[in-house]
């Protein structure tokens, strides 16, 4: 048997010892609220297209929450990986910021919920743009501000330590042979500091991409919700669907999943080298 077929059967044991466990489970509670029938859950798969509790289909929803997830996780980036550079290579910046950001670091997005509400309401793209009425305006009006905020915010914070890390943990030899030299500073950025630290860098976007996809179901909970794969699950809820509820988890972990897979791939095509060093 080959390697990769081994590592084939070995990663679906446990699978579909969990599926065993949940099909006998569900027939001995046999309450529907309590825990489905695994058929109930697959079904909805197989009519992923209907227009589910009025709330559109399961591709609709997700379409909805990738766009709110990535609007929120780009900008969390943007802050985050400037700065982490920064605190990485100044010592006064990392004075400056270090402190203030650990006081907030262990704060849970969610505690930011009430704070939230009351800087950006349920404003929107739509209010930004002044698109009012139409197909348009229902759509811009999904992606609020304070959904961004949530999910940026759990973007930050794992991006600007992995990145200062990474930058800090950068050999000096390198640096100073290069002042040595004759070498810019931005020179010293581009080929010497931002190389070397990119595989950590990496890593901290891959985390970071995980809490943002994480703080989805907290985002869309929030008032002025009216789609995406968390609101479909908390509005199944209240309405008793917990198969519904369940195909929305499953919705979010393997899009979490493909996500993860993405960055994995990153790091194993470019930075390989990495392991091998090591």
């Amino acid at each position: 048997m080959s390697k990769n077929l081994k590592r084939f059967f070995i990663g679906v044991i446990v699978p579909i010892l969990f599926i065993i466990l949940w099909y006998i489970s569900s027939k001995r509670i046999d309450n529907p609220v309590i825990l489905p029938e695994i058929g109930k859950v697959f079904n909805n798969f197989a009519h992923a297209t209907d227009d589910f509790i009025g709330l559109g289909s399961i591709p609709t929803n997700i379409l909805v929450s990738l766009i709110r997830v990535l609007s929120g996780y780009i900008v969390g980036v943007l802050i985050a990986i400037p700065l982490g550079v920064l605190m990485g290579y100044k010592k006064t910046v990392y004075g400056l910021f270090n402190n203030f950001i650990n006081i907030f670091r262990p704060i849970p997005p969610l505690a930011w919920v009430p704070l939230v509400l009351a800087w950006f309401g349920v404003s929107s793209v739509a209010t930004v743009f002044k698109v009012e009425g139409g197909q348009l305006q229902a759509y811009l009006n999904n992606f609020k501000f304070s959904m961004m905020f949530i999910i940026g915010l759990g973007t930050f914070f794992p991006v600007v330590t992995n990145t200062m890390f990474a930058v800090k943990t950068v050999p000096k030899t390198l640096i100073e042979s290069a002042k040595v030299l004759g070498a810019k500073q931005i020179h010293i950025f581009t080929k010497i500091l931002l190389p070397a630290a990119a595989p950590s860098i990496i890593n901290g976007l891959r985390t970071g991409l995980g809490i943002a996809w994480a703080c989805l179901v907290s985002a869309e909970m929030l008032p002025g919700s009216l789609s995406g794969v968390g609101y479909l699950i908390t509005h199944a809820y209240e309405l008793g669907r917990t198969d519904l509820v369940i195909t929305g988890m499953i919705c979010i972990g393997v899009i979490g999943a493909l996500l993860d897979a993405f960055f994995r791939i990153i790091e194993h095509k470019y930075f390989s080298w990495q392991s091998k060093t090591r």
